[in-house]
């Protein structure tokens, strides 16, 4: 059977979730490799978007939109089905396939967990209101994650990195895009 997609626009919050990998068994299901170690988006979203890859075989152009059966973990990766991918071969014509998913859809987090997506571009201040910088990207260490801050030294770009745990991390003011540490400039 062939695979039909139907084309759709982007949605203004849609964030890059992972890609899909290949086929994965007979009946049209796929192999995706996730950007989060908890890829709640994924199994939350009826809806994915996907776009080419920048290289590789292109089966389609511009944005298209999946319909999700089933996603589900397996192994080190996430396997799914969508209506509209029938068989192996309609699976296998997806293979390098960016995956976004709505922002809006994500599931809401618990008190005190964020989505990492969401404190990228904070500032970030310590006790006193001295400003250190702001989130450029978060790091797994494994044991914690660490906020990479990026500030100006001496006229130069730099980085900090502040484990973020709640030993050094006082608040997150999502409304205010601001994250209060408990850490010095010169540290």
């Amino acid at each position: 059977m062939a695979l039909v997609l139907e084309a759709a626009e982007l949605p203004a919050d849609a964030i890059e979730v992972g890609r899909i990998l290949d086929a994965w068994g007979i009946k049209g299901w796929f192999k995706v490799l996730p950007y989060s170690a908890s890829p709640e988006a994924l199994f939350s979203s009826k809806r994915w978007f996907l776009q080419p890859s920048e290289k590789g075989a292109k089966t389609f152009t511009g944005t298209v939109q999946l319909s999700i059966k089933e996603a589900k973990d397996h192994s080190d990766s996430v396997v799914a089905s969508a209506y509209e991918v029938p068989d192996r071969d309609a699976a296998e014509a997806l293979r390098g396939a960016r995956i976004f998913v709505a922002r809006s859809s994500f599931p809401t987090p618990d008190k005190d967990e964020y989505y990492w997506i969401d404190l990228i571009g904070l500032d970030v201040i310590n006790r006193e209101g001295v400003a250190l910088g702001a989130v450029s990207e978060l790091m797994s260490t494994g044991p914690q994650t660490l906020l990479v801050v990026a500030y100006e030294h001496e006229g130069k770009p730099a980085e900090r990195m502040i484990p973020f745990v709640s030993a050094y991390v006082d608040a997150v003011d999502l409304p205010a895009r601001r994250i209060t540490v408990d850490w010095q400039p010169d540290y």
